[in-house]
């Protein structure tokens, strides 16, 4: 039962989800009027600058230890390769498809990298939730019916999206507990911006006049309201609703991105995406939701 002063999160998650899904057909029509560097720069520098207002309004503590600004500069160097393969993935591949893909598999992997990594542990019920979610993951690659045909250039840049994102998502729960998520946004947002700068800086990515309106418009959307208004509101909301509703709204995302690239690109929707991307969803799920006796061991130990 969702409590009635809890419904404006929800809401607030849901339109996060939806920005964050149009982000990818956004990010796909910028790439087409530059290229990858140029594009991965921008982002997230706009993002960086227009996400400082929103701090100094917050009042947001900028502190934190030194093993927090280490997984903050781990972070921030991944979200760099991330950002770049994210527009380079949209150069090549549908942004429906790679929406869909990464955001189902980036749960999966990073469950797992947390098991093998840091050795947490998990019941029979997870592993079984485990297992539906690498098979969703296969179905999703197209795996039963096509083999291994998805390490090709239009799906092989997404699958590296995903598995650099959970490894962004580690480090994110690992500096949480040292520093708060807009101040970790923060620099994590200037060391992004700050890599993917040196890489641009051969395309000259500050000749203003050499992009047309319609990457300045699409890429002021993915740093402006992808970035800086969609994060805020994630960060918001999750505080307010819970990890697990959280990983649940997380697969919001693709109904953005397949709608949005439906109209903008015309991409057709394939049964493997939906039947991938569902039971991805029901992976999480079950990962995630707690037993009526796990319940109450846990309301034991806060005694």
């Amino acid at each position: 039962m969702i409590q009635k002063s809890n419904t404006k999160y929800f809401i607030g998650m849901f339109i996060a989800m939806i920005i964050w899904g149009i982000a990818w057909t956004s990010g796909k029509a910028a790439t087409e009027h530059s290229n990858p560097e140029v594009a991965a720069f921008w982002r997230y520098a706009i993002s960086f600058l227009t996400i400082i207002p929103v701090i100094l309004y917050m009042k947001t503590v900028l502190k934190t230890d030194k093993i927090g600004l280490i997984y903050m500069i781990g972070a921030g160097i991944l979200s760099a390769i991330f950002n770049y393969l994210f527009f380079k993935g949209l150069s090549h591949g549908a942004a429906g498809y790679g929406g869909t893909m990464v955001t189902s598999i980036a749960p999966i992997i990073t469950y797992i990298l947390s098991i093998i990594i840091f050795k947490t542990q998990v019941s029979a019920k997870q592993i079984f939730a485990l297992g539906i979610g690498i098979f969703g993951a296969l179905v999703l690659l197209r795996v039963p019916s096509e083999g291994f045909a998805f390490l090709n250039v239009n799906s092989s840049y997404f699958l590296a999206c995903a598995g650099v994102w959970a490894m962004v998502t580690i480090f994110s729960q690992k500096a949480s507990k040292r520093a708060d998520p807009m101040f970790y946004t923060l620099v994590v947002f200037g060391i992004t911006g700050f890599i993917n700068m040196i890489f641009a800086l051969p395309y000259h990515p500050f000749a203003f006049a050499s992009y047309d309106y319609i990457f300045w418009l699409n890429i002021i959307y993915i740093g402006v309201f992808s970035g800086t208004f969609a994060m805020t509101l994630f960060f918001v909301s999750a505080a307010k609703i819970g990890a697990h509703n959280t990983g649940v709204f997380m697969f919001i995302v693709p109904i953005g991105a397949i709608v949005s690239s439906y109209f903008a690109y015309n991409e057709n929707i394939a049964l493997s995406t939906i039947m991938g991307c569902a039971l991805s969803f029901v992976a999480v799920v079950l990962f995630n939701t707690k037993s009526k006796l796990e319940r109450l061991k846990a309301k034991q130990n806060l005694i």
